[in-house]
């Protein structure tokens, strides 16, 4: 055999067993996910606050509690989070916000919201109504957009 057949069966045999490693690992984080998301809706309960403001920052700036602060991976430290300041009956609360939810939640507006510990996973109704977010455009289609805007040609919608 020739040394470069070699080296490919070599070549291929690691990312086999690459692939079988991140399988398994996969699996297992799925597992934890799943767990985790079962606790998360025994404790849920559905709380009516007031939104203050909602941003997204860094957690290390979000005037979380440092106990969670210090529970962060931290590579996670990094990461912006969707954060919101909502008053809670006589209570300023700090509470993490799911991504799909983030944008649902009306500034300055009173909002039912199902909350686990201090994060909200869901947000039932709000005076006034929810407000769906018109649907954000990719970069692609921004492009297209500004092209046809410069050539002059009507939108495609």
């Amino acid at each position: 055999m020739s040394t470069l057949s070699i080296v490919l069966i070599v070549i291929i045999v690691v990312l086999i067993a690459a692939l079988v490693a991140l399988y398994f690992f996969g699996r297992k984080a799925q597992q934890k996910q799943a767990v985790q998301q079962e606790q998360m809706e025994a404790i849920a309960q559905t709380i009516s606050m007031l939104v203050i403001d909602k941003k997204r920052m860094k957690i290390s700036q979000s005037g979380l509690p440092s106990q969670v602060i210090e529970q962060t991976p931290k590579l996670l430290r990094w990461n912006k989070l969707p954060i919101v300041k909502a008053k809670v009956g006589p209570k300023v609360m700090t509470l993490v916000c799911d991504e799909k939810v983030f944008d649902l939640i009306p500034v300055k507006r009173e909002v039912k919201a199902v909350v686990s510990g201090i994060y909200i996973s869901a947000v039932k109704s709000a005076r006034g109504g929810l407000e769906t977010p018109p649907p954000k455009k990719g970069f692609f289609k921004r492009a297209v957009e500004k092209a046809q805007e410069k050539a002059g040609a009507k939108p495609i919608k």
